[in-house]
């Protein structure tokens, strides 16, 4: 794959910034697509993506999860309160119902094929047998803290979590059911948003509501900031590389940024779409390299980077069927390196996969 020679890559930014203005609204929902549509990869910067439409119209299907056991992938319906399954061999959709304001807004599924969802509507997490759909219960112990957000599995297999407007972060354990909750931060609004954890068990959490990036200890759950160096940063989603690097988007910016959590030494790389590119759901793949949707562009833009040779090498855009102007919003993603898929979920009310090189 040739590299973009037109996508400029800026070093570092240190630039401060007195002014801190709240994080910028999430895109309204638009009216759904109504059937499959897929993109060919045309030439040697695009990477082929195909989307099913999601039979429940207008249900925010969001935050899929590759199901390694049965090939089968999970996500989660925010607005439609349901979990649903899709059969990408077949094209078939199951919907699971969930208790009245679950509100799911992230899936996930454990080594064991167990699927976990985050009720961010009113404050549990929820188990699901794949087999039953039955669900177990685990509603916060702190009834102030109603919104759980990302969730995502530790190197003990225990779960981590956000819970954003409460300003907290999460762990639950698989063996006992216990969760414990810690406070991120001292502000009324740092909005814990994306989680990752690191090789080392420690989970990164993008603080949304603040210019800072927060990691809490595995063992301690002793929570320590690192500073972004502009006041108006605003990191939305996080992805830590094998070298336990942390990378971050920050949507209010137009930025990728670069974290070294040994120096606390920040780089930033501006985002392909400028400054108002709004990058939004962000992962990596097995190569260490990194994939970010911009969600201000319309249609929205699959982008990779390679940390490697500091560029960004790949932009895709992100369509679906009948929306012709392309309004959309890509919000979280996850990869599956056997297949080399990425799948995530839009507001055109599709499921999308998107096969790297």
């Amino acid at each position: 794959m040739r590299l973009l020679a037109s996508l400029a890559v800026l070093p570092l930014v240190a630039t401060a910034d007195s002014t801190r203005p709240s994080p910028i609204a999430p895109t309204a929902a638009p009216a759904a697509a109504e059937a499959a549509w897929m993109r060919p990869a045309a030439d040697p910067d695009t990477v082929p993506i195909k989307e099913w439409t999601v039979p429940w119209e207008r249900s925010r299907p969001r935050d899929p999860f590759f199901d390694r056991k049965t090939g089968d992938v999970w996500f989660a319906g925010q607005v439609g309160n349901y979990v649903g399954r899709l059969n990408p061999k077949t094209g078939q959709f199951r919907r699971y119902e969930l208790e009245d304001r679950a509100l799911p807004h992230n899936v996930i599924v454990d080594a064991d094929g167990t699927v976990w969802y985050a009720g961010n509507g009113n404050g549990h997490i929820g188990k699901m047998d794949p087999a039953t759909g039955k669900v177990t219960r685990y509603p916060m112990p702190d009834s102030t803290v109603r919104d759980p957000h990302t969730l995502t599995i530790g190197t003990d297999g225990n779960l981590w979590f956000t819970a954003q407007r409460a300003g907290y972060v999460g762990r639950l354990d698989r063996a006992t059911g216990a969760v414990k909750l810690v406070k991120i931060g001292s502000g009324a609004r740092t909005l814990p948003y994306g989680i990752e954890v690191d090789s080392k068990g420690r989970a990164w959490v993008n603080e949304f509501g603040t210019n800072k990036i927060a990691v809490v200890e595995p063992g301690t759950l002793a929570v320590r900031e690192y500073d972004l160096p502009h006041a108006n940063a605003r990191s939305r989603r996080i992805a830590v590389t094998p070298d336990d690097i942390v990378w971050y988007v920050d949507y209010a910016r137009g930025y990728l940024g670069r974290l070294d959590p040994a120096s606390g030494r920040v780089e930033e790389f501006a985002m392909p779409g400028g400054e108002r590119a709004r990058p939004y759901a962000m992962t990596k793949d097995d190569k260490g390299r990194l994939w970010f949707v911009e969600t201000g562009v319309a249609p929205n833009r699959l982008v990779g980077f390679d940390p490697k040779t500091r560029e960004f090498f790949s932009v895709t855009s992100i369509r679906s069927s009948t929306n012709a102007a392309g309004a959309n919003t890509v919000r979280h993603m996850m990869y599956h390196a056997p297949t080399r898929e990425i799948w995530f979920g839009t507001d055109a009310n599709t499921i999308g996969r998107a096969v790297v090189p």
